[in-house]
Protein backbone atom coordinates (compact mmCIF):
# COMPACT_ATOMS: atom_id res chain seq x y z
CA UNK A 1 0.00 0.00 0.00
CA UNK A 2 2.85 2.41 0.86
CA UNK A 3 4.56 1.60 -2.43
CA UNK A 4 1.34 2.35 -4.29
CA UNK A 5 0.95 5.64 -2.41
CA UNK A 6 4.54 6.64 -3.25
CA UNK A 7 4.01 5.75 -6.90
CA UNK A 8 0.78 7.74 -7.00
CA UNK A 9 2.48 10.71 -5.36
CA UNK A 10 5.37 10.52 -7.83
CA UNK A 11 2.94 10.39 -10.75
CA UNK A 12 1.02 13.38 -9.39
CA UNK A 13 4.27 15.34 -9.07
CA UNK A 14 5.25 14.38 -12.61
CA UNK A 15 1.92 15.53 -13.99
CA UNK A 16 2.15 18.74 -11.98
CA UNK A 17 5.59 19.48 -13.43
CA UNK A 18 4.32 18.77 -16.94
CA UNK A 19 1.39 21.11 -16.38
CA UNK A 20 3.64 23.89 -15.08
CA UNK A 21 5.95 23.45 -18.05
CA UNK A 22 3.03 23.53 -20.48
CA UNK A 23 1.62 26.61 -18.76
CA UNK A 24 4.97 28.40 -18.93
CA UNK A 25 5.39 27.58 -22.62
CA UNK A 26 1.83 28.61 -23.43
CA UNK A 27 1.89 31.85 -21.46
CA UNK A 28 5.31 32.79 -22.83
CA UNK A 29 4.18 32.22 -26.42
CA UNK A 30 0.72 33.73 -26.16
CA UNK A 31 1.89 36.82 -24.33
CA UNK A 32 5.17 37.45 -26.11
CA UNK A 33 3.90 37.07 -29.68
CA UNK A 34 1.11 39.69 -29.59
CA UNK A 35 3.14 42.02 -27.38
CA UNK A 36 6.02 41.89 -29.87
CA UNK A 37 3.65 42.78 -32.72
CA UNK A 38 2.04 45.60 -30.73
CA UNK A 39 5.44 47.00 -29.72
CA UNK A 40 6.80 46.92 -33.28
CA UNK A 41 3.69 48.57 -34.74
CA UNK A 42 3.53 51.24 -32.03
CA UNK A 43 7.25 52.01 -32.44
CA UNK A 44 6.81 52.43 -36.19
CA UNK A 45 3.89 54.81 -35.66
CA UNK A 46 5.84 56.84 -33.09
CA UNK A 47 8.83 57.04 -35.39
CA UNK A 48 6.60 58.19 -38.23
CA UNK A 49 4.93 60.81 -36.03
CA UNK A 50 8.35 62.21 -35.09
CA UNK A 51 9.48 62.68 -38.68
CA UNK A 52 9.54 66.14 -40.18
CA UNK A 53 7.43 66.84 -43.24
CA UNK A 54 10.56 67.10 -45.39
CA UNK A 55 11.98 63.74 -44.34
CA UNK A 56 11.77 60.84 -46.74
CA UNK A 57 9.61 57.72 -46.59
CA UNK A 58 6.93 58.75 -44.12
CA UNK A 59 4.08 56.32 -43.65
CA UNK A 60 1.10 57.01 -45.85
CA UNK A 61 -2.48 56.70 -44.59
CA UNK A 62 -2.72 53.07 -45.71
CA UNK A 63 0.50 52.15 -43.92
CA UNK A 64 -0.66 53.74 -40.68
CA UNK A 65 -4.03 51.99 -41.01
CA UNK A 66 -2.30 48.62 -41.39
CA UNK A 67 -0.19 49.16 -38.27
CA UNK A 68 -3.23 50.27 -36.27
CA UNK A 69 -5.07 47.16 -37.46
CA UNK A 70 -2.21 44.99 -36.20
CA UNK A 71 -2.35 46.66 -32.79
CA UNK A 72 -6.13 46.24 -32.63
CA UNK A 73 -6.01 42.57 -33.66
CA UNK A 74 -3.21 41.65 -31.27
CA UNK A 75 -4.90 43.51 -28.40
CA UNK A 76 -8.03 41.42 -29.07
CA UNK A 77 -5.85 38.31 -29.01
CA UNK A 78 -4.45 39.29 -25.60
CA UNK A 79 -7.97 39.93 -24.34
CA UNK A 80 -9.10 36.46 -25.48
CA UNK A 81 -6.04 35.01 -23.76
CA UNK A 82 -6.94 36.64 -20.43
CA UNK A 83 -10.62 35.71 -20.77
CA UNK A 84 -9.64 32.10 -21.45
CA UNK A 85 -7.49 31.95 -18.32
CA UNK A 86 -10.29 33.44 -16.21
CA UNK A 87 -12.90 31.05 -17.66
CA UNK A 88 -10.64 28.05 -17.10
CA UNK A 89 -10.02 29.12 -13.49
CA UNK A 90 -13.78 29.39 -12.88
CA UNK A 91 -14.38 25.94 -14.30
CA UNK A 92 -11.66 24.35 -12.20
CA UNK A 93 -12.92 26.12 -9.07
CA UNK A 94 -16.46 24.94 -9.74
CA UNK A 95 -17.62 28.55 -9.99
CA UNK A 96 -19.18 28.49 -13.44
CA UNK A 97 -22.64 30.01 -13.13
CA UNK A 98 -24.98 28.90 -15.90
CA UNK A 99 -27.87 31.15 -16.89
CA UNK A 100 -30.27 28.50 -18.08
CA UNK A 101 -33.24 29.47 -20.22
CA UNK A 102 -35.43 27.77 -22.79
CA UNK A 103 -34.37 28.04 -26.40
CA UNK A 104 -34.08 26.32 -29.74
CA UNK A 105 -30.94 24.51 -30.85
CA UNK A 106 -31.22 26.10 -34.30
CA UNK A 107 -31.05 29.56 -32.73
CA UNK A 108 -27.97 28.63 -30.70
CA UNK A 109 -26.22 27.25 -33.80
CA UNK A 110 -27.14 30.41 -35.73
CA UNK A 111 -25.60 32.58 -33.00
CA UNK A 112 -22.36 30.56 -33.11
CA UNK A 113 -22.21 30.78 -36.91
CA UNK A 114 -22.79 34.53 -36.86
CA UNK A 115 -19.80 34.99 -34.59
CA UNK A 116 -17.70 32.52 -36.62
CA UNK A 117 -18.41 34.29 -39.92
CA UNK A 118 -14.82 35.50 -40.51
CA UNK A 119 -13.47 32.00 -39.75
CA UNK A 120 -15.68 30.23 -42.28
CA UNK A 121 -15.02 32.44 -45.31
CA UNK A 122 -12.74 29.85 -46.93
CA UNK A 123 -14.87 26.79 -46.15
CA UNK A 124 -18.26 25.46 -47.14
CA UNK A 125 -20.70 25.29 -44.22
CA UNK A 126 -23.53 22.78 -44.07
CA UNK A 127 -26.12 22.81 -41.28
CA UNK A 128 -28.61 20.00 -40.72
CA UNK A 129 -30.99 20.32 -37.77
CA UNK A 130 -33.51 17.53 -37.28
CA UNK A 131 -37.12 18.63 -37.67
CA UNK A 132 -39.21 19.30 -34.58
CA UNK A 133 -36.39 19.14 -32.08
CA UNK A 134 -37.59 19.92 -28.56
CA UNK A 135 -36.43 23.05 -26.77
CA UNK A 136 -33.42 22.84 -24.51
CA UNK A 137 -32.96 24.54 -21.16
CA UNK A 138 -29.34 25.61 -21.27
CA UNK A 139 -27.09 28.63 -21.03
CA UNK A 140 -27.41 29.58 -24.70
CA UNK A 141 -24.35 31.84 -24.67
CA UNK A 142 -22.17 29.11 -23.18
CA UNK A 143 -23.42 26.40 -25.56
CA UNK A 144 -22.92 28.76 -28.51
CA UNK A 145 -19.36 29.22 -27.25
CA UNK A 146 -18.84 25.45 -27.42
CA UNK A 147 -20.11 25.31 -31.00
CA UNK A 148 -17.98 28.33 -31.94
CA UNK A 149 -14.89 26.63 -30.51
CA UNK A 150 -15.58 23.48 -32.53
CA UNK A 151 -16.11 25.52 -35.71
CA UNK A 152 -12.89 27.40 -34.99
CA UNK A 153 -11.00 24.12 -34.68
CA UNK A 154 -12.62 22.66 -37.79
CA UNK A 155 -11.67 25.61 -39.98
CA UNK A 156 -8.22 25.83 -38.41
CA UNK A 157 -7.26 22.21 -39.06
CA UNK A 158 -9.09 21.44 -42.31
CA UNK A 159 -7.89 22.54 -45.78
CA UNK A 160 -9.41 25.57 -47.45
CA UNK A 161 -12.37 24.79 -49.64
CA UNK A 162 -13.47 21.75 -47.64
CA UNK A 163 -16.82 21.36 -45.93
CA UNK A 164 -17.62 21.83 -42.24
CA UNK A 165 -20.88 20.13 -41.24
CA UNK A 166 -22.92 21.06 -38.19
CA UNK A 167 -25.70 18.70 -37.20
CA UNK A 168 -28.22 18.44 -34.39
CA UNK A 169 -30.50 15.48 -33.71
CA UNK A 170 -32.43 13.80 -30.91
CA UNK A 171 -30.32 11.29 -28.99
CA UNK A 172 -31.08 8.63 -26.36
CA UNK A 173 -31.55 9.64 -22.74
CA UNK A 174 -33.54 12.85 -23.26
CA UNK A 175 -30.61 14.62 -24.89
CA UNK A 176 -29.86 16.37 -28.14
CA UNK A 177 -26.62 15.54 -29.90
CA UNK A 178 -24.77 18.36 -31.63
CA UNK A 179 -21.80 17.58 -33.87
CA UNK A 180 -19.24 19.55 -35.87
CA UNK A 181 -17.48 17.55 -38.55
CA UNK A 182 -14.58 18.55 -40.78
CA UNK A 183 -12.55 17.08 -43.64
CA UNK A 184 -9.11 17.54 -42.13
CA UNK A 185 -6.52 15.02 -41.02
CA UNK A 186 -8.53 13.88 -38.01
CA UNK A 187 -7.37 13.35 -34.44
CA UNK A 188 -5.12 10.37 -33.64
CA UNK A 189 -6.67 7.84 -31.27
CA UNK A 190 -3.96 8.42 -28.67
CA UNK A 191 -4.84 12.14 -28.50
CA UNK A 192 -8.62 11.89 -28.29
CA UNK A 193 -8.67 12.30 -24.53
CA UNK A 194 -5.69 14.59 -24.01
CA UNK A 195 -6.96 17.03 -26.64
CA UNK A 196 -9.58 18.17 -24.12
CA UNK A 197 -6.96 18.93 -21.47
CA UNK A 198 -5.85 22.52 -20.97
CA UNK A 199 -2.78 23.71 -22.86
CA UNK A 200 -3.08 20.83 -25.32
CA UNK A 201 -1.99 21.84 -28.81
CA UNK A 202 -2.27 20.14 -32.19
CA UNK A 203 -0.04 21.00 -35.13
CA UNK A 204 -1.75 22.41 -38.20
CA UNK A 205 -1.49 20.43 -41.42
CA UNK A 206 -0.25 21.85 -44.71
CA UNK A 207 -2.86 23.57 -46.83
CA UNK A 208 -4.92 24.87 -43.93
CA UNK A 209 -5.44 28.43 -42.79
CA UNK A 210 -2.41 29.91 -41.12
CA UNK A 211 -3.96 31.05 -37.86
CA UNK A 212 -2.37 31.17 -34.39
CA UNK A 213 -2.62 27.88 -32.53
CA UNK A 214 -3.82 29.65 -29.40
CA UNK A 215 -3.27 28.81 -25.77
CA UNK A 216 -4.85 25.38 -26.00
CA UNK A 217 -7.74 26.12 -23.65
CA UNK A 218 -10.66 26.20 -26.08
CA UNK A 219 -11.53 22.51 -25.97
CA UNK A 220 -10.85 22.32 -22.23
CA UNK A 221 -13.31 25.17 -21.65
CA UNK A 222 -15.79 23.54 -24.05
CA UNK A 223 -15.63 20.32 -22.05
CA UNK A 224 -16.15 22.23 -18.81
CA UNK A 225 -19.25 23.94 -20.23
CA UNK A 226 -20.71 20.69 -21.59
CA UNK A 227 -20.10 18.78 -18.36
CA UNK A 228 -21.57 21.63 -16.30
CA UNK A 229 -24.78 21.03 -18.27
CA UNK A 230 -24.61 17.32 -17.48
CA UNK A 231 -23.50 16.36 -20.98
CA UNK A 232 -20.48 14.70 -22.56
CA UNK A 233 -18.12 15.72 -25.36
CA UNK A 234 -15.86 13.51 -27.43
CA UNK A 235 -14.09 13.31 -30.78
CA UNK A 236 -14.31 10.47 -33.29
CA UNK A 237 -13.58 9.77 -36.93
CA UNK A 238 -15.76 11.66 -39.37
CA UNK A 239 -17.86 9.82 -41.90
CA UNK A 240 -15.98 8.44 -44.87
CA UNK A 241 -12.81 7.97 -42.84
CA UNK A 242 -11.61 11.53 -43.35
CA UNK A 243 -11.59 14.27 -40.76
CA UNK A 244 -12.73 14.65 -37.17
CA UNK A 245 -16.21 14.72 -35.71
CA UNK A 246 -16.64 16.48 -32.37
CA UNK A 247 -19.86 15.48 -30.66
CA UNK A 248 -21.50 16.74 -27.49
CA UNK A 249 -24.88 16.36 -25.83
CA UNK A 250 -27.28 18.91 -24.36
CA UNK A 251 -30.16 17.99 -22.05
CA UNK A 252 -33.76 18.21 -23.22
CA UNK A 253 -35.98 20.00 -20.71
CA UNK A 254 -39.40 19.03 -19.45
CA UNK A 255 -41.85 20.34 -22.05
CA UNK A 256 -44.69 20.32 -19.49
CA UNK A 257 -42.89 23.03 -17.54
CA UNK A 258 -41.86 25.10 -20.53
CA UNK A 259 -43.70 28.29 -19.61
CA UNK A 260 -42.80 28.10 -15.93
CA UNK A 261 -39.09 27.68 -16.58
CA UNK A 262 -39.10 30.49 -19.11
CA UNK A 263 -39.93 33.03 -16.46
Amino acid sequence: REAFARASHAEALRQSEQLKSALLDAVTHDLRTPLTSIKASASALLEDAGRGTNETLPLDAEGRQELLAVIDEEADRLNRFVEGLVEMARIEAGEMHLRRAWGGVDEIIAAALARAGPLTAQHHIEVAVEDELPSVRVDARAVAEVIYTLIDNATKFAPRGTTVRITAARAPGETIQIAVEDEGAGVPIEMRESIFQKFSRVEQQSGVQNRPAGLGMGLAIARGIVEAHGGRIQVEDAGGGRGARFVFTAPVGDEDNLEVNHE
